[in-house]
């Protein structure tokens, strides 16, 4: 057990490469906006390259939202916290947000992890952006840093019309919890 936290103390420190966005908070609007954008990114282009018929699930989508995140499961109690971005296809708007998590259940871990909502219906978007809460279950075993390692998750919504996908990338963890999230507007980043 011991050696266990030690691994995953060192991935937490070595291999998670998270913004200052998503640990500490703002310094700069601009260069947090621009690590938010950087982060989308990596994690569509992750998913198109995992999954290459999302490409065209999110082109034909109301909208979609991609978050960067930090979650850390001891024993029975489970936290996220990360920043996203909402994109609005109708008129290609974003909306900068902010997520946190608090749930339950067994397992142990940390990861950095990316989360992608594809909103099939107008109302689920609007839904999401306005009240802001999913209640979630997910499960998943990983050991990845970089390109290294592998992972496999599951992740479930409540949020009608949505897809969403959940994508490692690096950490270690064993867990299957039950959680609700909640996303809000970042004002002072919009």
């Amino acid at each position: 057990m011991k050696s266990f936290v030690s691994v995953m103390l060192s991935t937490l420190l070595l291999a998670i490469p998270m913004s200052s966005y998503a640990i500490f908070g703002k310094d700069n609007p601009d260069k947090e906006r621009m690590e938010l954008q950087d982060e989308r990114n990596a994690a569509l282009n992750k998913l198109y390259a995992e999954k290459p018929a999302t490409r065209n699930e999110l082109k034909s989508s109301k909208g979609y939202a991609v978050f960067s995140n930090i979650g850390i499961n001891l024993f029975v109690v489970s936290t996220e916290r990360g920043g996203g971005i909402l994109r609005d296809n109708r008129n290609g708007e974003d909306t900068y947000m902010k997520m946190f998590s608090a749930g339950g259940g067994l397992g142990m871990g940390i990861k950095h992890f990316f989360l992608i909502f594809v909103f099939h219906t107008v109302e689920a978007m609007e839904e999401f952006q306005n009240s802001g809460w999913d209640f979630s279950g997910q499960a998943d075993a990983s050991a990845k840093s970089g390109d290294k390692g592998a992972g496999a998750e599951a992740a479930a919504t409540v949020i009608p019309g949505t897809t969403i996908y959940q994508l490692t990338e690096a950490g270690l963890a064993l867990q299957a919890t039950l959680k609700g999230t909640k996303f809000w507007a970042d004002e002072e980043l919009n």
